[in-house]
């Protein structure tokens, strides 16, 4: 007997981004801005907006090789600003260029991926993590599922798209977990009364299984981009759901 699959948006689960130009010391710079719309959520380390909470757009900014602000928030802050965005959302930051990003789809879940690993290693070392102002993270990971869940599985989401980041950089060959400064951010329906929410989000879950491999794939691909030196402008897209899932 086939198991019934709740069905999904045909609308994707985050939109693509809208690339934003900037000049900055005489650099140009590019960023990523989604709009989350109403009724969403989400958990992120990011620095501005991080935490769980009602978010209506995310925004992934580059910024130069060498960043030395100490004020990533509030740079974070003007940047939306100056974007014209109001209300609480998710600010970013990475040295990659961000116009090369890569965009996986699986059953409703999107995953968008910008990836730089020049400075990576392992999470587990000795020695002590420096002190002072997080820098821009160099892999960031900005993931929609079109379901709502609950503040567990939110946390529980993390922890699937940290593993499958994991999985794709080891299987593309790279001795390591990531860079030191990653970044992560999943955004969600928001739980209303009447509707039961997802109480699981872990790589065996419905919705952590989804999330894990369009995760996997994106990551794989940014990771692969980065080390052809290709543009990437428009992005990998998988746009078909895979069947059977």
């Amino acid at each position: 007997m086939t198991a019934v699959l709740p069905p999904y948006p045909a609308t994707p689960a985050l939109p693509a981004p809208r690339r934003l130009t900037r000049t900055e010391d005489g650099e140009l710079l590019h960023a990523l801005l989604w709009t989350a719309g109403a009724g969403r959520r989400a958990i992120s380390s990011a620095v501005l907006g991080g935490g769980i909470g009602e978010r209506a757009w995310i925004l992934n900014a580059q910024v130069a090789h060498g960043y030395r602000r100490t004020d990533p928030e509030r740079h974070l802050a003007s940047l939306a600003a100056d974007a014209g965005l109001s209300g609480p959302g998710v600010g970013l930051m990475t040295a990659a260029d961000v116009s090369a990003y890569a965009h996986a789809r699986d059953t409703g879940v999107e995953a968008f991926v910008t990836a730089g690993v020049d400075v990576r290693g392992w999470a587990a070392r000795p020695g002590e993590g420096a002190e002072g102002a997080p820098e821009p993270g160099t892999i960031n990971v900005v993931v929609a599922v079109p379901a709502a869940l609950t503040d567990a599985a939110l946390v529980n989401a993390v922890a699937t798209a940290t593993e499958a980041k994991v999985q794709a950089l080891v299987e593309s060959g790279h001795d390591c977990s990531g860079t030191p400064t990653d970044a992560v951010c999943v955004i969600a329906d928001t739980p209303v009364p009447d509707r039961e929410a997802h109480a699981f989000a872990g790589p065996r879950s419905l919705w952590g299984a989804r999330l894990a491999r369009a995760v996997h794939r994106a990551v794989r691909d940014a990771v692969a981009e980065g080390a052809q030196g290709g543009p990437g402008a428009s992005g990998v897209t998988h746009g078909t759901p895979l069947a059977g899932y």
